[in-house]
């Protein structure tokens, strides 16, 4: 039911965003949502696509910092960076050790290094580079980023970071440690 209580009210006053029947219907001239708030047209807001492209940019922006810094600041030279603290107190490979130094060589080119380091990161900056630019479109035509995935899968991610942890750690899997 439209209005205050009604479905997407809440995501409507605190985001602006508006659906696809809200805006044929200010189109045609009907009374959408954005007419009874009396958001259309408010000075000093920015325009709906600049307010739906800020998150993507602002997170591409802060991802991009990161790896900046890590580019920067070498994780092959002590004293730059804190030790994983499962590796020091039992000496046991994490999945995420050997990310920043598979970051590091990532950023200037060296791809089979960034493998060596930590395959599964190396994978997941490829894999978060397709998801952001989905987001970007998405968000680009005014379209939420949804990405339903079943437990299914989530299962099957865990079970990878396992077998990756535990064959790492492993003499025959020394090729997967950093």
């Amino acid at each position: 039911m439209p209005g205050p209580h009604g479905h997407g009210s809440v995501l409507k006053r605190r985001t602006g965003w508006e659906g696809t029947l809200e805006r044929r219907k200010d189109r045609v001239g009907g009374t959408g949502q954005g007419e009874q708030t009396g958001r259309k047209g408010q000075v000093g807001r920015p325009p709906g696509r600049v307010r739906r492209l800020a998150t993507p940019v602002g997170i591409l922006a802060a991802v991009a910092g990161a790896f900046a810094y890590v580019g920067s600041v070498d994780p092959n030279e002590s004293g730059h960076y804190p030790v994983c603290p499962l590796l020091k107190l039992t000496g046991v490979l994490c999945p995420g050790c050997g990310g920043l130094r598979s970051a590091h060589a990532f950023i200037h080119g060296d791809l089979g290094a960034a493998l060596e380091a930590n395959a599964i990161a190396t994978v997941g900056y490829f894999l978060f580079a397709a998801v952001w630019a989905l987001w970007l479109v998405r968000a680009w035509r005014g379209q939420p980023l949804r990405i339903g995935l079943a437990p299914v899968w989530w299962w099957g991610v865990g079970a990878v970071l396992l077998i990756f942890t535990v064959v790492r750690n492993l003499p025959f899997g020394s090729a997967l440690a950093p």
